[in-house]
C-alpha cells in the first residue's frame, strides 16, 4: 500500500492528505437538515449528516489529492451510527481511489493490539469466512508500550501489504512534556549524555521500517509535527527510509516553507495533512464567498491552494 501512496502523489503532484474530522458545527445547515427531516434529532441523524457531508467533500476533492485520513474520534463521538459513517467514508473513498489513513492512534499489547491490528488493516474469521472489518489502508499507531504494541500491527502489514504511521513528534503544544524529555545513556547530536524521546523512538521507527519494507519506502511510517520543523528535520535523517505523515499545517500554524527537509531529496517521503483548513474552508474569510451552499467548492479551491503552496515551497528548496 505504500506504494499506491507514493503512485497517488506522483500522479496528482499533492503530497498532501486531508483528513476527514466532521464536527456538527462544520456541518452546512441545509445539509443537517436532510439528515434530521429522516432521522430526527438523533445520533443516527448526526451520522447521516456526517456522511451526506463526506460524500459532497469528497466528490469534490477526490481528483487531485492522494488520501484521505478520517480521525475516528469524530465519528465515535455518534456512536455506533458514527461508526457506521466511519465505515461508509472508508468504503467510499476507496471506491474512489483514494488511500486511506485511519486516524485511530491504537496503542496495547499482546492480543488486543492483534485485534486492533485486525479490525483496521486486517481480516477476522468468522466460522469460513476470512471478513474485512474497517478496511483502512494504512493507521496511526502509539508506540508508549514498546514492540510488544508495535509487533502485531507489523504481523498484520506484511500479510496484508498495508502500513502503519507511529506517533513520533506530535503537533500539539504539550507534546514536550514527556517527548522532548532528555533519555539519559543516549549520545546526543553533539556527544552529549543524552537524547530527546522523540529522537530515540524515531531510531526504533527506523528498525521496525528495516524489517517492513516495501519497494522503496517501508510501511513503516512515522507522525510528526509541522510545528516543530527544526525536530522534523532531524527525523527526517533519523528515519531515511520511512514515510512522515505530517499534521500542523495551516490552522495549527505550520507553514509550507518550514515543511521542505521533511521530504527527501527524491521529492517524496512525506505527506502533509490539512483537516479543517479544508473541510471546513467555507468558514475562513479567503473562501467565504462560496457561502456553506457550496462548501464544497470551497473545499476544493482550499485543495488547489494548499498543494500549490507546498509545491511551490519544494521548488524553492531547488
Amino acid at each position: 500500500m505504500i506504494q499506491k501512496l507514493i503512485e497517488n502523489i506522483k500522479k496528482t503532484n499533492a503530497p498532501i492528505v486531508v483528513g476527514l474530522d466532521p464536527m456538527l458545527s462544520y456541518i452546512p445547515e441545509q445539509i443537517q437538515k436532510t439528515a434530521f427531516a429522516e432521522y430526527g434529532e438523533t445520533l443516527e441523524g448526526a451520522a447521516e449528516a456526517v456522511w451526506l457531508y463526506n460524500k459532497k467533500l469528497v466528490d469534490a476533492i477526490y481528483d487531485l489529492i492522494p488520501a484521505v485520513k478520517p480521525q475516528i474520534a469524530m465519528y465515535e463521538q455518534f456512536g455506533l451510527p458514527g461508526l457506521t459513517a466511519f465505515k461508509k467514508t472508508v468504503d467510499y473513498c476507496k471506491e474512489k481511489g483514494l488511500v486511506v489513513i485511519g486516524d485511530v492512534k491504537r496503542g496495547d499489547i499482546g492480543s488486543t493490539s492483534a485485534a486492533y491490528a485486525t479490525a483496521h488493516l486486517g481480516r477476522v474469521a468468522v466460522g469460513s469466512q476470512m471478513l474485512t472489518p474497517f478496511g483502512e489502508d494504512f493507521a496511526t499507531v502509539n508506540p508508549y508500550l514498546g514492540t510488544d504494541g508495535i509487533k502485531p500491527f507489523l504481523d498484520v502489514c506484511r500479510e496484508e501489504k498495508k502500513g502503519i504511521f507511529i506517533l513520533v513528534k506530535t503537533s500539539n503544544p504539550s507534546s514536550g512534556e514527556f517527548q522532548d524529555r532528555l533519555v539519559t545513556g543516549a549520545v546526543g547530536e553533539h556527544g552529549t549524555d543524552g537524547k530527546p524521546l522523540y529522537e530515540v523512538v524515531g531510531e526504533k521507527v527506523a528498525e521496525w521500517a528495516a524489517s517492513c519494507m516495501g519497494d522503496t519506502y517501508s510501511y513503516v511510517g512515522a507522525v510528526v509535527g509541522a510545528t516543530y520543523p527544526e525536530m522534523g528535520k532531524v527525523l527526517r535523517h533519523v528515519m531515511p527510509k520511512s514515510f512522515i505523515l505530517v499534521p500542523g499545517y495551516g490552522a495549527q500554524g505550520g507553514k509550507a516553507e518550514d515543511l521542505v527537509h521533511y521530504f527527501n531529496e527524491d521529492g517524496l517521503g512525506a505527506i502533509v495533512n490539512s483537516s479543517r483548513g479544508i473541510i471546513a474552508a467555507y468558514k475562513q474569510e479567503k473562501y467565504a464567498a462560496f457561502g456553506a451552499e457550496h462548501f464544497a467548492e470551497a473545499s476544493r479551491a482550499a485543495v488547489v491552494d494548499m498543494i500549490e503552496d507546498i509545491n511551490r515551497a519544494l521548488e524553492q528548496r531547488g
